[in-house]
């Protein structure tokens, strides 16, 4: 029998996704103990609703909890950077909705106290698990797609005026960001681990669908260090809601499934040049076991990484690289040059994407 690991949720907003779709699906993996969250009204709701007895209102409560593994911090962004580190520090694996923290140099402090830390850090890149995008993996993996040639990723959603009722939403301080952060970042990321990292990125951002601090619009043109090229396209100012990617290989085509939030996990439409190419997909597939979308599948990947010491399904280094196309795209918008990728320390924005009077 699998060791049940036993979880604390830091945020009773996003929280209660990882807690329907990522606990009460892998019974055989975690149970939740204990609930964390500043607004007791909320807090007392969610626990009440899954029974969860540990209840408090101080992030430090949980680090003195000796028989508690992992940490789930689902905050508002400005407070993760802490909490993660924090944690680590307390020896706890550590959970951690995106964006993970608020600049370069923040997530490389980070993982320079992971690598001293008994805990593992997963950050949360849902999108990457379903059928659709893992069977896009997998003919990818298998060298079955060939070279890569171009890659579009439309992220066309829409957010209006009571979204950002909410405090903490559409300010740089607190969200530090607007599109790109909080909804461009998975469809983004799903990109990369598909066609492979970028090596240069041309960007825009513009604020013209909300009256907020951050934006709401953005796009890019991107080269691969594979030398494929491709584009990024994002809007809160969409009258429906779809997330839609186009990737061209030489032997095969990919398209994504448009569900805006899921877009990984019904099959996706797959072209392949010829019949070859088709017959070794249909052999590829054809004994294929079924991935549940989401939470379910990360955080079963999740325990299978801490009790087998397999790869973790998401690492820091990955939340890196997304947070590189972040900065890439605020320093390419406001000085109208492309960014070559990594970003080091010497970069401008290393210290922080935020502009001037925020930071």
């Amino acid at each position: 029998m699998s060791r049940i690991y036993t979880v604390a949720v830091v945020g009773a907003g996003i929280g209660r996704s990882h807690i329907t779709e990522g606990y009460l699906n892998n019974p055989d993996k975690y149970r939740v103990v204990a609930l964390c969250d500043l607004d007791e009204a909320k807090l007392t709701k969610l626990a009440d609703e899954f029974g969860i007895e540990r209840r408090t209102t101080k992030f430090d409560d949980l680090l003195a909890m000796d028989d508690l593994d992992i940490i789930d911090i689902c905050t508002p962004p400005m407070v993760h950077y802490p909490m993660i580190v924090a944690a680590l520090r307390a020896g706890k694996h550590v959970i951690c909705e995106k964006p993970l923290v608020g600049s370069l140099k923040e997530i490389d402090e980070v993982m320079a106290v992971e690598r001293q830390s008994a805990g593992k850090l997963m950050p949360v890149f849902q999108y990457r698990f379903g059928n659709g995008v893992q069977q896009a993996k997998a003919i990818i993996d298998a060298g079955l797609a060939g070279k890569p040639f171009v890659g579009t990723v439309e992220t066309l959603w829409r957010r209006e005026a009571p979204y950002y009722a909410v405090p903490w939403r559409g300010k740089w301080k607190t969200e530090l960001g607007g599109v790109l952060m909080g909804h461009a970042i998975h469809p983004h990321d799903m990109f990369v681990y598909l066609m492979g990292p970028l090596k240069s990125l041309f960007g825009r951002v513009a604020t013209r669908v909300n009256d907020i601090e951050v934006e709401d619009c953005i796009s890019a043109s991107v080269e691969l260090e594979s030398g494929a090229i491709g584009s990024f396209t994002a809007s809160l100012g969409s009258a429906d809601e779809i997330s839609r990617i186009r990737l061209a290989f030489d032997n095969v085509t990919f398209e994504s499934d448009h569900e805006a939030y899921n877009p990984g996990a019904k099959p996706w439409t797959i072209l392949p040049r010829n019949d070859g190419t088709r017959s070794a997909i249909a052999d590829l597939l054809k004994d294929w076991k079924d991935v549940p979308p989401r939470f379910h599948t990360q955080m079963a990947r999740f325990h299978d990484s801490l009790t087998s010491g397999a790869p973790l399904p998401v690492a820091s280094a990955d939340s890196r690289r997304a947070l590189e196309i972040v900065t890439a795209f605020y320093y390419s918008s406001r000085t109208r040059e492309e960014v070559v990728f990594p970003i080091g320390k010497d970069h401008p924005n290393y210290q922080s994407w935020l502009p001037e009077g925020f930071a």
